[in-house]
């Protein structure tokens, strides 16, 4: 499975965030992400991706954690 199709399914699992309406132009603000909804974000696709973020900064766009997770 593509990492954009994964966080898509964990955003419709967990906050209801329709993935038609996900790209990877779309920003977390646009979504309607806050960094409370990020920390569990990051926090499931850790498990769901079995690894381990870290600290990610600077992550705006979906594209971002795209990129980030893929450079694992």
């Amino acid at each position: 499975m593509a990492t954009i199709d994964t966080i898509k399914e964990v955003l419709q699992d967990n906050l209801d965030i329709e993935p038609e309406t996900v790209n990877e132009e779309s920003t977390f603000e646009s979504l309607g992400i806050d960094s409370l909804d990020m920390v569990e974000l990051i926090c499931d696709l850790e498990e769901k991706c079995d690894v381990d973020f870290g600290e990610p900064e600077g992550l705006e766009t979906v594209g971002n954690l795209v990129e980030y997770i893929d450079n694992l």
